[in-house]
């Protein structure tokens, strides 16, 4: 069983039917049948039953950020997992609006706008160290001032330590 291994639709409806008709059990057996996992069959009987063979056949994988923005807050407006949505909207694969949803989080709603496949990959992930050395110039900024901070405190408490110990000697 190949989990790469892409289906024809055809293959995908025939594969359906029989798992409908009943004849050759749950989607284990028909699973078994065909040499395939059962989720993929789960998955193509919900389409199958949302949206007819229609539903089965693939979709070309290139979406709008605002179509993208919109399946997710479809997503969790209405508390769905990420294989609901994906029957829901007729993605081919899961993944791909677990993506989407971990960009929307990370980056924003507005970097589903952005284009990330081919030259601009390339692109993001050169902006991406930038940020972390800006972070970490921050950070080493903040570390030195603690330290000047302590320091001061460290020379500012022997003072006082020192003037407590004269006005001693002098009593």
């Amino acid at each position: 069983m190949s989990k790469n291994r892409k289906y024809s639709d055809e293959f995908r409806l025939t594969v359906v039917m029989d798992y409908l008709s009943g004849k050759f059990g749950g989607y284990v057996k028909v699973a078994q049948k065909y040499g395939i996992h059962h989720k993929a069959i789960q998955r193509w009987v919900a389409l199958y039953q949302l949206y007819g063979a229609e539903g089965l056949c693939k979709t070309s994988g290139t979406y709008s950020g605002d179509f993208k923005i919109y399946v997710i807050e479809y997503m969790h407006t209405n508390k769905l997992s990420l294989t609901e949505t994906a029957n829901r909207f007729c993605i081919p694969c899961h993944k791909t609006v677990a993506k989407w949803e971990r960009i929307y989080f990370e980056e924003g709603p507005e970097a589903l706008q952005e284009e990330r496949r081919g030259k601009h990959m390339g692109n993001k992930k050169a902006s991406k160290p930038k940020k972390k050395v800006d972070e970490n110039e921050d950070l080493l900024a903040e570390v030195q001032r603690l330290r000047m901070e302590n320091e001061y405190l460290k020379k500012l408490n022997a003072l006082v330590l020192e003037r407590e110990k004269s006005e001693r000697k002098k009593k």
